[in-house]
């Protein structure tokens, strides 16, 4: 693949210089023949960076890609079916195919200039974001201080993440880290995550979203990545309406992050999650290890009196569907708040859960904490295993140590549970 040295085409890589106009009438210029853009060392402002079939962008060591403060820099995002809003990233691609980002190089998202001035994550631009493509594969790279989610692949197919680096500040809000959103055959392995939401996320779209709707994600696996940070581990949802389905996880490493392993939905949400299987964990100083949520109350309509509802509601085509979940070897310790807790809807429990091989040490607060976010659960103070509406759950081979005597370290409330220690 030819490489086109962006500095010899009057790009400049002072830190000050607005590149976006000559970026674009570079890239343009290679449209039908494909070609490496190559960065050398320098600091490049610019806004989006939109990439075409057969190419590569390539970010030499020492080469900074510097997000541009003005909006205008920004292409509105406007697809047939997407309802979401919002502005494209800062390096995109549209249907296209075969294309690689890549190097040792960093991209900054400034995201300093938007978290506060736009506190809707409608308003500020994800940092990688290629749609409807097929054949990406990112590697390598460093992104931090992304204005809004940074690796954000969307209705995708053959998605390689590799030793990416993501870094943003813990408090910057919802700066997820990857988020493989209604894409189709993802590998994301030996990354290092630290982040201001969750660090990877697994999504389909919401219940309006009719483009991510028609495409779940799935084919998922995530590997030997560390997440050192976030408000989740491995999360799926809340977005899901169109499904997600055939994940593996294994062999990572969750260290301060509030939750591990996360799936969480709501009633009128729609869509599945299953066939997800997770094994080969450790977890340190975190909030609660593992948790489905059926409840979530995070954006709810919270005039809705159906989403907080406790009782039986007839099951339709919005009521979210979870069964077919395992977790396998797992060392969790420093666990803050609960270990293992599943919340289903009484009129679409849980179902087929098998959890084996956990050693999980309970540590518990005296106040408590909120690692659940239900409408009903509010609080935590150090509990072992809670389950509520959930069908043939097998718990096998745990040892669990809880801070207090009086606490069962199983709880459970309708559900058909088989147990052995």
């Amino acid at each position: 693949m030819t490489r086109y040295d962006v500095t010899k085409y009057g790009i400049i890589g002072d830190g000050e210089t607005n590149n976006t106009a000559l970026i674009k009438k570079l890239i343009e210029s290679l449209k039908e023949k494909g070609g490496t853009v190559y960065f050398p060392k320098g600091k490049y402002v610019t806004g989006t960076i939109t990439l075409y079939s057969n190419m590569s962008l390539y970010l030499e060591d020492g080469c900074e890609i510097l997000a541009s403060s003005d909006i205008k820099d920004y292409q509105k995002i406007q697809l047939d079916g997407y309802t979401r809003g919002g502005f494209s990233g800062i390096v995109t691609a549209y249907n296209a195919e075969n294309i690689t980002i890549e190097g040792s190089g960093k991209i900054d998202g400034r995201g300093y200039n938007w978290w506060k001035s736009m506190p809707s994550d409608l308003l500020r631009p994800r940092t990688i974001n290629p749609i409807l493509c097929k054949n990406v594969e990112i590697k390598d790279i460093t992104v931090v201080n992304s204005p809004c989610w940074t690796v954000h692949p969307m209705c995708c197919e053959n998605v390689v993440i590799d030793s990416v680096k993501v870094i943003n500040p813990y408090d910057s809000p919802n700066t997820d880290g990857i988020n493989p959103e209604s894409c189709k055959n993802v590998t994301i392995k030996n990354c290092y995550i630290d982040v201001g939401d969750d660090c990877v996320t697994l999504k389909s779209g919401t219940e309006t979203d009719l483009l991510q709707k028609r495409y779940p994600c799935e084919n998922i696996t995530v590997t030997s990545c560390v997440m050192a940070h976030g408000h989740g581990g491995l999360v799926i949802g809340s977005e899901m309406s169109g499904g997600v389905k055939n994940v593996t996880v294994s062999n990572c490493i969750f260290k301060n992050t509030d939750r591990g392993i996360r799936i969480k939905t709501r009633r009128k949400r729609g869509g599945f999650v299953e066939n997800i299987n997770i094994s080969d964990i450790t977890m340190d100083n975190i909030m609660a290890a593992f948790t489905i949520n059926e409840f979530y109350r995070c954006g709810a309509d919270l005039n809705d009196p159906d989403l907080p509802n406790p009782e039986k509601l007839t099951p339709d085509e919005a009521t979210p569907r979870i069964q077919g979940i395992t977790l396998d070897k797992a060392v969790c310790r420093n666990v803050r708040g609960v270990g293992i807790y599943i919340n289903g809807l009484p009129e679409m429990p849980v179902r087929d859960i098998t959890i084996k091989n956990i050693d999980m040490e309970i540590t518990g607060t005296q106040k408590g904490i909120e690692p659940i976010m239900a409408f009903e659960r509010l609080r935590s103070y150090g509990e072992g295993i809670y389950l509520k509406n959930a069908s043939t759950v097998n718990i096998s081979d745990i040892g669990i140590s809880c801070p207090k005597e009086k606490i069962t370290v199983i709880q459970c409330e309708n559900v058909d549970v088989k147990e052995k220690y």
